[in-house]
């Protein structure tokens, strides 16, 4: 027997029934993304490896850790699995000059890839679904994105997430800071870890987002961006701040979020929850607006946010969500398979009705007993039984038998005239 080959670690396969849980999730999010007016995009898995280091920034932690990076052996390209997807956006925006013609508000779904210790919340291939509004440049669309995240979790159900926001300025509001920055760890150099002294003068601002409970005290006393920020930021950022009051948001202003990556201004702001553990952030994002012109794009405001699907998911399931089920509405008995063509005319018109149905199909000994059926029936979560027995279809009749409300109840109806009572074995989630 040849040696089984599993999935890479980290990188996880997602079954029935758990899959059902996602494809619940995503017709959510498609159902707020498009009363918000979002739409969707979407981008390739695979970008040239010069995207990301020049638009996350060269000394993040993903760009130097964490990106699965390798060389086209055809033609010599370094290429990179996409670590998040708002570069692409805006690469594809650009690319093919999607602003030509006025703002867009776009959303997403699907994979990225990082290098890092697989744990709960935090995979290798983890999911991401994201919103990103490009050219508008008022704290109106910030707050706009805030409340489409705040509606989801609404949608959805999901509670104990808070929000929490900052502003991280304008570039010469963070270089002054910057250097106040410096100058303060400089003086307590011998409390930094190695990544702090490594950090300390590529990138200080990421000593700020440190889980180092050692370095807690010397991250509060550091000198806080908000008191660098200009007349500009800072009516920006009141301006968001008006928008959540005026609508009932509540949050809390962490003067040491910063974000992991470099591309982000004014308005940055993160939904956190206690209950995951380290991995306690949900959904995240800001304003960046000057991506597009470092990706080779004409100049244009932009804000978005992406959330982590399986920390959503893993955060509902914490909280003891009810999801949907994974259940047809019928399961068709057939205990004599010459009767498969009236069976699935039959049950193709109830397919065209929008039922969902399943069909007993013969396996390698056979049809079956009607009593395996009934059992297969029964954990097929169906609410109905549709039994197509030789005495029914010598009458041209159908038994319907009820599975789910306890009753057994059974009732025959007429083969012809399935447009009359097909509808009423729809389950309540089917006609939702």
């Amino acid at each position: 027997m040849a040696e089984k080959i599993s999935a890479v670690k980290g990188m996880n396969d997602i079954l029935p029934p758990e899959s059902a849980r996602w494809e619940w999730l995503e017709g959510i999010v498609r159902e707020q993304m498009a009363r918000h007016a979002y739409r969707n995009i979407r981008t390739p898995i695979l970008e040239h490896t010069a995207l990301f280091v020049r638009g996350i920034g060269e000394v993040t932690d993903i760009v130097e850790k964490e990106m699965y990076s390798f060389e086209d052996r055809l033609n010599g390209e370094q290429l990179t699995l996409r670590p998040e997807n708002t570069a692409s956006v805006v690469r594809a925006v650009t690319e093919h000059s999607f602003l030509y013609d006025g703002p867009k508000r776009l959303w997403y779904t699907g994979p990225m890839f990082r290098h890092e210790r697989p744990q709960r919340g935090r995979y290798r291939q983890f999911h991401q679904i994201g919103a990103e509004a490009l050219g508008f440049a008022g704290p109106d669309v910030d707050a706009e994105l805030i409340l489409l995240a705040a509606s989801l979790w609404k949608a959805l159900g999901l509670a104990d997430v808070r929000l929490e926001i900052n502003s991280l300025g304008q570039p010469a509001e963070r270089a002054a800071h910057r250097a106040q920055l410096i100058a303060h760890f400089e003086q307590h150099a011998d409390k930094l870890d190695e990544d702090g002294k490594r950090r300390l003068h590529s990138n200080p601002l990421r000593i700020l987002d440190t889980k180092n409970p050692a370095m807690k005290d010397v991250v509060e006393a550091a000198p806080k961006l908000l008191d660098f920020l200009g007349e500009a930021s800072l009516a920006h950022f009141d301006g968001l701040r008006a928008i959540l009051d005026a609508n009932g948001v509540a949050y809390t202003i962490n003067p040491r979020l910063v974000r992991g990556l470099d591309y982000y201004n004014l308005s940055v702001f993160e939904f956190v929850t206690d209950r995951l553990g380290a991995q306690g952030t949900v959904c995240a994002g800001g304003r960046y607006d000057d991506l597009i012109a470092q990706i080779g794009g004409k100049p244009a405001p932009a804000v978005g946010w992406a959330m982590g699907v399986e920390r959503v998911l893993a955060l509902l399931e914490e909280q003891g969500a009810d999801f949907p089920a994974a259940a047809p509405d019928v399961f068709a008995v057939v205990p004599d398979a010459s009767a498969m063509p009236v069976v699935l005319r039959t049950l193709t018109q109830l397919r065209e009705m929008g039922l969902q149905v399943q069909m007993h199909a013969a396996g390698p000994d056979g049809q079956g007993s009607f009593k395996s059926q009934f059992k297969r029936a029964d954990a097929s979560g169906a609410r109905h039984a549709l039994v197509f027995g030789a005495d029914e279809l010598a009458r041209g009749e159908v038994t319907i038998k009820s599975l789910r409300d306890g009753s057994g109840a059974q009732a025959t109806r007429v083969l012809a005239d399935v447009s009359a009572w097909g509808p009423t074995l729809q389950s309540a989630a089917s006609q939702d």
